[in-house]
């Protein structure tokens, strides 16, 4: 490289006044020659007057142009207009400098027209301008971005010259170095999708992120047009998609929080981020599902067509099992019926979706995924029952969309129906059942079951199935109690204490009740039971069903009373043992090898191959539940009559 091409090498900022700079340059040449300037050329709205042999020799355009004239009026696309021209002339004059990223494009364009070439003179413009961009320009992050951007108002000269595709290949080429980084000058990892699906999406989130990684902050500066170019060359250049996904993704965002963008500028990038998004099940996997329900939104904002929100919404029922309730479309504060709103609708056309292009594919067998899509439902249907305008009939349509077979759990379903029946304490208890028809008891847990029973807003015949449901559950807890008091007593007694001592007492099954058939009961299971309830609405069988369940409360306090009397057994036993320490003591069958331990125990506890039991504790427990018990019986007892008097 000579020396004239050293010189241009180097790219000051800040450049002199040109025009002075030009005017010196036409008068050493008028000196030194003798000759006038005697070519004139109009640029724009500026006449420049210029010696004719500079321009002859290095310039095909003038080469032609001056055989006929030496008036020359330049197009108005020239590239760069006036100010180029003046530069391109202090070149022709033999100058080297002033040079730098924010002009050699439309300079590079400018020797382009005016044909500036290697025919007309050896080192001429258009080869020196290549060069400091080959060597200097696109060897630098912040250069290049300066030229791809100086190129937008250069086309299609730019575009023809491959000066924006040199850009864009360089730009994703040093992309793609930053995130190897062979010589290890990162401190902390390039930012992936698996990062970000376990955060929430905000646009906080993402400048935090851009923070940390500038060179993502300045891709998405770019105008759409070159951000997209971009895009397909990190690809083709074999960026992985991990990589990749989260530039698109904060360029979305950009676009999705413009305030200053109109709707059809703001619709087209919506339309074009789409294109640039992976679609389908490799899509699904890497793209946060917060990021499909904001762009969403934003659709739904700006009114874009069907066929965009229909994609978006097809796209997120592929995913809906990875999002979350904060993430969901919830209508506005202040909106009279939300059943009425498009956010609404829209949510309801995802989970549909969801159903017939997951759920009917599986012959709705339910899976895991399917009982998280269904919890997520209830969840959302917690935040829009609260609107007093909507319709019994409406909101049970919306509890239908996911099949009931889904809900593992029905805690949720309990609290979006509380708080539906609270916002509609006018509902007579005809309208409260059949709202309330898919909650099944067996699913709730402990802790909402018995708010079930003590919640007046609730219909009567559930709170009756959550009594039932409390009853087989304390009998359950019972019964284990029972048994691993007789296991703990390992050969004191044989069998249960209620068995062995009280022969008339059943510590396994349940007195027989007067009103129920117990042998039909016991083969049957307790769905079909309370599917039973549902069927009968006599006041004659919700007297005996009141009655019945009376009946077993009073049933569990017997059992309670009988292994509290077992208790007491059990301590007047261990002082008898204590008095007759001088007799020698007889050995229970099956203990004449064993030997006694001489660590005693303290009063009221009995240690065993099994643990230690403090019968004390057990005392205390018993008499908790019995007060418990007495409650519920005085309640079961006390309706029927009540029910009677309205018979």
């Amino acid at each position: 490289m000579d020396g004239s091409n050293a010189s241009m090498l180097a790219s000051p900022l800040s450049s002199p006044n040109v025009s002075a700079l030009l005017k010196i340059k036409i008068i050493s040449w008028s000196q030194e020659t003798g000759l006038p300037a005697s070519v004139c050329v109009r640029v724009g709205n500026r006449i420049f007057n210029i010696h004719k042999y500079p321009l002859f020799s290095k310039s095909g355009y003038f080469n032609r142009e001056l055989s006929e004239s030496n008036e020359i009026e330049l197009p108005e696309d020239f590239p760069g207009g006036p100010e180029t021209f003046e530069m391109i002339s202090l070149f022709i004059y033999g100058s080297s400098t002033l040079v730098d990223p924010f002009n050699v494009a439309a300079l590079r364009c400018a020797a382009e027209f005016l044909e500036m070439t290697e025919e007309y003179s050896s080192g001429n413009l258009c080869e020196r301008f290549d060069i400091y961009l080959n060597q200097v320009v696109l060897q630098s992050w912040e250069d290049t971005l300066i030229v791809l951007q100086r190129c937008l108002s250069l086309n299609p000269w730019a575009e023809e010259l491959l000066i924006v595709s040199r850009c864009i290949e360089s730009l994703a080429f040093m992309a793609c170095m930053e995130i190897l980084d062979p010589e290890r000058r990162r401190d902390l990892p390039v930012v992936t999708l698996e990062a970000l699906s376990t955060q929430r999406w905000s646009s906080e989130m993402v400048q935090e992120i851009m923070s940390q990684d500038v060179w993502i902050k300045d891709l998405i500066a770019l105008p759409f047009g070159f951000f997209k170019r971009v895009i397909g060359s990190l690809r083709r250049q074999g960026m992985k998609e991990k990589y990749v996904s989260p530039v698109v993704l904060f360029y979305a965002n950009v676009v999705l929080f413009d305030q200053n963008g109109t709707q059809e500028d703001v619709g087209d990038l919506l339309k074009g981020v789409l294109d640039l998004l992976q679609v389908g099940e490799k899509g699904t996997r890497i793209i946060p599902v917060g990021f499909y329900f904001s762009l969403l939104s934003r659709s739904l904002k700006f009114n874009l067509d069907k066929e965009c929100i229909l994609k978006l919404q097809n796209q997120i029922s592929g995913v809906l099992h990875m999002a979350r309730v904060e993430d969901f479309l919830i209508p506005e504060n202040g909106i009279d019926d939300v059943s009425s709103t498009i956010e609404l609708a829209t949510m309801e056309n995802i989970f549909s979706t969801y159903v017939v292009f997951n759920m009917c594919a599986n012959n709705n067998s339910p899976l895991p995924y399917h009982c998280v899509v269904a919890e997520l439902w209830d969840l959302y249907l917690t935040r829009i029952a609260t609107d007093t305008k909507m319709r019994s009939k409406r909101f049970m349509e919306l509890i239908e969309i996911m099949p009931i077979s889904c809900r593992k759990n029905h805690d949720h379903l309990y609290k979006a129906l509380n708080i539906f029946l609270q916002a509609h304490s006018e509902l007579s208890q005809d309208e409260k059942s059949v709202v309330c028809k898919y909650l099944n008891c067996q699913k709730l847990s402990n802790e909402v079951c018995v708010e079930a029973v003590q919640n007046e807003l609730m219909p009567l015949r559930l709170i009756v199935q959550a009594l039932f449901v409390q009853q087989l559950s304390t009998h359950k807890a019972l019964k284990e109690c029972s048994d691993s008091f007789r296991y703990a007593h390992c050969g004191e007694f044989s069998g249960s204490l209620a068995s062995s001592r009280y022969a008339n007492s059943r510590s396994q099954n349940l007195v027989e009740s007067p009103c129920v058939n117990v042998e039909d009961t016991r083969n049957r299971p307790l769905s079909f039971l309370l599917q039973r309830d549902l069927a009968y609405d006599s006041p004659e069988f919700c007297r005996r069903e009141y009655e019945s369940t009376s009946f077993r409360i009073q049933t569990l306090e017997q059992q309670l009373i009988t292994l509290k009397r077992s208790l007491q057994l059990q301590n007047s036993s261990k002082k008898h043992e204590q008095v007759s320490k001088k007799v020698e003591p007889v050995r229970a069958f099956g203990l004449e090898g064993r030997t006694m331990s001489k660590k005693r125990t303290p009063l009221g506890q009995v240690s065993s191959c099994i643990g230690t039991v403090n019968f004390a504790s057990q005392r205390k427990y018993a008499s908790r539940l019995l007060k418990v018990f007495r409650r519920f019986s005085l309640f079961g007892r006390a309706k029927p009559k009540r029910r009677a008097k309205s018979v």
